[in-house]
């Protein structure tokens, strides 16, 4: 079975220059203005894959919170399923499966946007995946008549637009300023402050703000702290050859490269060396 790397970070439109999904399988998606305090970015791909093939994609972790709806079978208006999911948030890579027809969507949620949408803490989600027709309850039935009606893929993402807006409406949203002065701290320093002073910095001690994280992100700031290290050392990779290890390691915040290269493994399920590898050898974007 062939593996391949999927990264994207928050700069990158689609996909990063890391990842081997071929050129014009993904598209990034307008988010509408009224949902922009819980939507962080739309994507729409499309992939088709001979039978009997099969790539296993490790996708490398960035802490969201995930709403995956699938395109490619429209469901019916009195399915069991919804052909969604939410998936929670992680620090490890994920891998999936890819075979057939592949055609779906992938929202990333901003933090707080799990209980805006669902009334629920995103700690509730995290390492897992929910159906999104388990979460709607009432929702549900009319969600899946208007799926199985709509036109279109298009027309589908549309569908699910309108119903996260109606879910919206609904509460006041929990858009906390504490947590994103928080994120704001840890990702400026790469990751490297002690918690102690993450919760300084917004004013709460250390437990509030283990349950702030909880419940807006699904991630403990510790957590976030390492992805954002790493998300460092990833961008510190792309400006320049990792021939010098120990002196990147340093620069990005790794205690040295014995460091770097455990945190790597961890967090990636591959060593930098083989991540190195595998961006040159799968680095050919060439369309399907």
């Amino acid at each position: 079975m062939t593996e391949r790397l999927f990264l994207r970070l928050q700069e990158d439109l689609t996909q990063g220059p890391e990842s081997a999904a071929p050129a014009g399988t993904l598209r990034s998606l307008p988010v509408p203005a009224a949902l922009r305090q819980q939507v962080a970015h739309g994507l729409m791909y499309r992939e088709s894959f001979a039978d009997g093939v099969e790539v296993l994609e490790r996708v490398l972790p960035d802490g969201a919170v995930r709403l995956v709806l699938n395109l490619a079978t429209p469901p019916s208006a009195t399915g069991e399923a919804t052909g969604a999911l939410i998936i929670g948030a992680s620090s490890s890579a994920a891998m999936v499966r890819l075979q057939g027809q592949m055609h779906g969507l992938s929202i990333t949620l901003l933090p707080g946007a799990t209980m805006d949408l669902f009334g629920l803490p995103a700690g509730e989600f995290t390492g897992t995946a929910v159906s999104l027709r388990e979460l709607l309850q009432d929702d549900a039935a009319a969600l899946c008549e208007r799926l199985a009606t709509a036109s279109g893929a298009e027309a589908r993402v549309e569908v699910l637009w309108s119903l996260l807006l109606q879910r919206l409406q609904r509460r006041p949203t929990t858009a906390s300023a504490q947590v994103a002065e928080a994120i704001r701290v840890i990702t400026a320093t790469s990751g490297r402050p002690r918690m102690r002073d993450v919760a300084d910095a917004i004013g709460v001690g250390e437990r509030r703000l283990q349950q702030l994280f909880h419940t807006h992100v699904g991630l403990s700031p510790r957590a976030m702290g390492r992805l954002s290290r790493l998300h460092h050392l990833l961008r510190a990779l792309r400006r320049r050859p990792a021939d010098g290890w120990a002196a990147l390691a340093v620069d990005t915040g790794f205690y040295d490269q014995s460091h770097l290269v455990n945190e790597f493994r961890s967090l990636c399920g591959v060593t930098p060396t083989e991540f190195i590898n595998r961006t040159v050898s799968g680095s050919s974007k060439t369309a399907s």
